[in-house]
């Protein structure tokens, strides 16, 4: 007769938690890129639709920093894209998630995300990280406001000179990277698995958040490559005018899903969710109708 332990809940801050978290190694953050990449060809039209709002935001705030004279403030609103970019990803973790059931997602497949019955507490997290965001671009406002006074920069020729060429210049960079990397350490700390584990297993923001610490904690030196490798492909994808990002984003975000699943360990009784029925052959009469598939659902 074969006895059966039941597993031990882990504890973390008193509380415990029922999602085991793996110890992972470097190269399954090569794997979960390769995934992430696999996951883009395979979807790339539904991808870029859903990813092109951020070049084109970054172009928009391009020209607000030159219209306004706050562009001391492009670089921090570029930089900010990783403190929010978890959020943002919901629709391509969707995507990836239904992939790996095998299902061949379509474009409003990532909106069903929105029914997800932890979306409530997916915002939750969304409207913290987009706090800490709000809180990034004052302190680097004010960092530069300390370093260089009121005074906008003429143009941008003399906003790089006063950043490159000047001792209060280099002061400003080493600073304002400190003070970028501590938020985006929190950010990474609190959302490196959060979302897709909330997308997953309907886990409460609160839970979310303690697993993705003991994620970070557990995979120190993974964790801080992966910080590190987000950031230099959105700083890459930033350079032509933030056209890169339209690939950069979604394969970061297909990537983050398949992190989340070396990561943190499968449910091992998932539930199971009714296929998804066939589409049939649609009428040029069902037009506009075909284009909001839910509005037929009841």
């Amino acid at each position: 007769m074969t006895t059966v332990f039941a597993r031990p809940k882990l504890q973390l801050f008193g509380v415990s938690t029922a999602f085991v978290v793996r110890k992972i190694s470097l190269s399954d953050l090569g794997d979960a890129l390769r995934l992430g990449w696999e996951d883009f060809k395979a979807i790339p039209t539904h991808a870029i639709v859903l990813c092109v709002m951020y070049p084109v935001l970054g172009l928009v705030l391009f020209r607000l920093v030159i219209g306004y004279s706050v562009l001391p403030l492009l670089f921090p609103l570029a930089a900010g894209f990783a403190l929010i970019g978890p959020f943002a990803g919901l629709g391509l973790y969707e995507l990836s998630r239904r992939r790996e059931r095998g299902e061949e997602p379509g474009a409003w497949d990532a909106m069903q995300v929105l029914r997800a019955p932890s979306f409530g507490a997916m915002l939750e997290l969304g409207i913290l990280l987009f706090v800490l965001f709000g809180v990034w671009i004052a302190a680097a406002d004010a960092i530069y406001i300390a370093t260089f006074g009121y005074a906008p920069a003429a143009s941008i020729p003399d906003f790089a000179e006063r950043v490159l060429a000047t001792p209060e210049g280099w002061s400003l960079i080493i600073v304002g990277c400190g003070v970028g990397f501590l938020f985006a350490l929190a950010a990474l700390c609190v959302s490196v698995v959060s979302f897709p584990l909330m997308l997953d297993r309907h886990a409460t923001a609160i839970d979310a958040i303690r697993t993705s610490i003991r994620a970070v904690m557990m995979n120190p030196i993974e964790m801080a490559a992966w910080g590190l490798i987000v950031a230099v492909l959105l700083a890459v994808g930033s350079l032509p005018f933030f056209v890169g990002l339209c690939v950069v984003l979604p394969v970061l975000g297909h990537a983050t899903w398949h992190l989340y699943r070396k990561v943190v360990e499968p449910d091992p009784n998932p539930p199971q969710e009714e296929p998804r029925p066939p589409i049939g052959h649609r009428y040029a009469a069902d037009f506009p109708a075909s284009l909001f598939p839910w509005s037929r659902e009841r």
